[in-house]
């Protein structure tokens, strides 16, 4: 696979980003670009900077106590650290995290509390968005007929995939996953996967992800990283090949270690 759109600006550009914690830095000044309409995989054993990229892309990682970043993160051109609209960028960057937090609403409730937060008000026109991102989300079908009742209620798959419909609520041009199927059954992480696929059309995706076979599945690109670097970035059918370009990759998606 290679992704689309490598010949235009990219959509996330990285330049020598640093994140640390107190004094312990957990990404060591790592470079690289997302383009526009692919799936960037990242992978990497615990501990190597994974969730930590994506809380400083959406501006979460000012919420960690100790949490401090040098470098850049540019966003279709803005620099995230220094956008005067912090609720637009996470509004662009639609995010969805290991386990499923649903608020205590109704299933219609958890999609349209955001857009109704923005702004939109009438009910004709949260309906068909309601409608369109819990079909998106491949839940439409099981849950039409109960819109209102609690999401909390739901099964923990099902929990996962109102969390995209609500992550896709604010339309975003930019999907985060980070390990969006560590608490769910394989049949339902699968059907996941299936979204993602159609979702590229739409929109840029990062997938973070501690499956290596779900990388080798879904993503254009594919980047290892170890211990707060990136080892390896480069073409998926690269990376799972005979031939990496570091003998690290090779082992790691092999099982050696991790």
């Amino acid at each position: 696979m290679s992704a689309p759109g490598m010949d235009a600006a990219p959509v996330i550009r990285v330049r020598d980003l640093r994140v640390r914690y107190g004094t312990t830095e957990v990404i060591h000044g790592i470079t690289f670009d997302v383009h526009r309409g692919e799936i960037l995989g990242v992978i990497g054993p615990a501990q190597s900077g994974k969730t930590s990229l994506l809380r400083y892309l959406n501006r979460t990682l000012e919420f960690t106590p100790g949490g401090h970043s040098e470098g850049l993160i540019e966003v279709d051109g803005e620099d995230v650290r220094r956008t005067r609209d912090v609720y637009a960028l996470r509004r662009k960057i639609g995010m969805v995290a290991p386990l499923p937090v649903g608020l205590p609403l109704s299933i219609y409730d958890n999609v349209a509390f955001a857009p109704r937060a923005a702004g939109l008000t009438r009910r004709a026109a949260l309906d068909d968005l309601v409608e369109r991102c819990l079909t998106q989300a491949a839940l439409w079908d099981e849950v039409k007929g109960r819109l209102d009742s609690l999401g909390t209620k739901l099964s923990g798959g099902q929990q996962q995939r109102l969390t995209i419909a609500r992550a896709l609520s604010h339309q975003p041009t930019i999907l985060c996953l980070d390990e969006f199927s560590i608490a769910i059954d394989p049949v339902t992480t699968m059907r996941i996967e299936d979204v993602l696929k159609q979702l590229k059309a739409e929109m840029t995706i990062v997938l973070v992800t501690n499956l290596t076979q779900q990388a080798r599945r879904l993503a254009d690109r594919t980047m290892f990283m170890l211990e707060g670097s990136i080892v390896e970035l480069a073409p998926t059918e690269q990376v799972f090949s005979a031939t990496p370009s570091d003998q690290r990759t090779f082992d790691y998606v092999n099982g050696t270690f991790g």
